[in-house]
């Protein structure tokens, strides 16, 4: 199977080009306040508040960009049993199902995709929709039903994606199709940003 790369600053780009319109506002903001405010505090409050945001940037660069997150050897140190029925389920936006393919090329690998216009909301996802072409036999699905056997998968992958469900009962729902998914020692993998996890 052919090697998957990912471009060196892919993911901070992706960031700024589905989240475009906060930059723009802060900029406007920032640019408005610096050249027509006289106040010292106010001044300062709007550097510190540019400061935030690139620093912010530069951790994401580091998270998405630099770290190990998309080479997937993290996954070498998991307790996982032979992945030959693996599940990505995704919100709409699919970085992780080629790599996957790349990481396991014997396992059959089935791809989902949870997302739901109208109760996930986030213009991000609509973009990065239009930006990116689904990974081939990508099914659409609802969270309250995975359209699975029970037991019929080893691991199940849910990788950057949860935190597009808000709701409470849609979440308790979705794992609980989850688990009527997975073989008696299947895993479900998890990965999550700190704020997506509340």
């Amino acid at each position: 199977m052919e090697k998957v790369n990912r471009t060196p600053f892919q993911g901070i780009v992706n960031i700024i080009r589905f989240n475009w319109h906060f930059y723009v506002l802060f900029l406007l903001l920032l640019v408005a306040g610096l050249l027509f405010t006289q106040y010292t505090l106010t001044r300062l409050m709007l550097c510190g508040a540019a400061i935030a945001t690139l620093s912010s940037l530069v951790v994401s660069w580091y998270i998405y960009d630099h770290s190990d997150l998309y080479t997937f050897r993290w996954l070498d140190d998991m307790a996982l049993r032979p992945c030959r029925r693996v599940v990505n389920i995704h919100a709409g936006f699919d970085e992780t199902s080629q790599l996957l393919a790349h990481k396991y090329p014997g396992a059959d690998l089935q791809v989902f995709d949870f997302y739901n216009p109208e109760m996930h909301t986030e213009v991000s996802i609509e973009r990065a929709r239009k930006r990116y072409v689904p990974y081939a036999g990508t099914k659409i699905i609802s969270t309250a039903a995975v359209p699975l056997a029970p037991a019929s998968a080893d691991v199940v992958f849910l990788l950057l994606a949860a935190h597009e469900i808000r709701d409470p009962g849609e979440r308790i729902t979705f794992f609980k199709e989850l688990r009527r998914c997975l073989a008696a020692d299947g895993r479900i993998v998890v990965l999550e940003h700190l704020a997506g996890c509340t």
